[in-house]
């Protein structure tokens, strides 16, 4: 067996980790139990996570712990803030007050508040956007709107009032996948579509899997998680026999119900769409998140122009109800 596939192995057992963490964020994690998920030795696995995810086990599961209670205090507007906490893993309301304040620099409800106003700016823009275009196809985008998408906006329009954005969601019912994946690392945006181009496509054509559906998932937000951390998946449909080999894993992506709705542009914008589902549709729709991941579904009869770089894909999230 090469170095190469002997990394591969290494890579796909602390994947498991990572993910088994994520799923039983409320439960109490101890290292020799994660050792036995990951078939290694207890003795060494503390060690041995450290060196591979560049922190302490503890410092890892604080920081994900927050950074996932940061998230669900946006896209469940409606949960207490003690229900949030225990949903994470910390005992008591002061504990999590205090770790959170120490995180972020400021409460969970003004956490909550302020992150609020941000995505409502941004709805904003948007808006804006969309209807100088309307008024003036082919003219640039004013700087006023242009500050407001890149974050300079936010204070003037904090406190103005959401204006929701038009979108059409279903919600349906999703059969478990299997999928195979290749891991990227870092700052999200155009460092991904050329992940997509230079490394995961010329994977996919090694194994025979052009033409089948593809998924995105991003395991973080940028917002909260720091760039040098944040993870993306780049996953392709995969039958049930299908064996990872090199440096692609396999996993699944649960069924069950998914809030769905369609974009179509060339990228540039797709975080709003995301914004707009989750900051106004989902409040209004009496459901709300629960711990499987959200994607982005690429069928295979999707849209795609080379030309102007232009594709569709399905945002999925997967909800519950409240």
């Amino acid at each position: 067996m090469g170095s190469q596939e002997n990394k591969a192995i290494y890579a796909r057992r602390m994947h498991k980790v990572q993910a088994h963490i994520d799923q039983h964020l409320d439960q109490v994690l101890e290292l020799a139990m994660l050792a036995e998920v990951a078939h290694f030795s207890a003795f060494h696995f503390h060690r041995l996570f450290a060196a591979w995810m560049g922190e302490t086990f503890g410092d890892y599961l604080r920081r994900r712990r927050l950074e996932v209670a940061a998230l669900r205090l946006i896209a469940q507007p409606a949960a207490p803030v003690l229900d949030i906490a225990l949903s994470v893993g910390f005992g008591s309301a002061e504990a999590f007050a205090r770790a959170f304040k120490g995180r972020f620099g400021c409460t969970a409800t003004e956490w909550r508040q302020g992150q609020a106003g941000r995505w409502a700016s941004q709805l904003q823009a948007l808006r804006r956007q969309d209807e100088a275009q309307k008024s003036n196809p082919g003219q640039p985008l004013r700087k006023q709107d242009q500050d407001s998408r890149d974050g300079q906006g936010d204070r003037e329009n904090s406190h103005q009032p959401v204006m929701e954005i038009p979108m059409k969601v279903q919600v349906i019912q999703r059969p478990e996948v299997k999928i195979a994946y290749l891991r990227y690392i870092g700052p999200y945006g155009q460092p991904i579509s050329e992940f997509w181009v230079n490394v995961v496509s010329p994977w996919m054509s090694t194994n025979n899997l052009i033409g089948k559906p593809r998924y995105g998932i991003s395991h973080d937000d940028p917002g909260i998680t720091s760039a040098d951390k944040c993870r993306y998946d780049a996953c392709v449909e995969v039958p049930a026999d299908f064996v990872a080999s090199g440096p692609s894993f396999t996993a699944a992506i649960p069924g069950g119900s998914y809030a769905i709705t369609r974009y179509r542009g060339t990228g540039r914008d797709i975080g709003d769409s995301w914004t707009g589902l989750l900051r106004d549709w989902l409040p209004a729709s009496g459901m709300q998140l629960d711990a499987r991941p959200c994607f982005e579904y690429y069928p295979t009869d999707a849209a795609y122009e080379a030309a102007s770089g232009t594709f569709e894909c399905d945002i999925c999230i997967p909800v519950v109800p409240l």
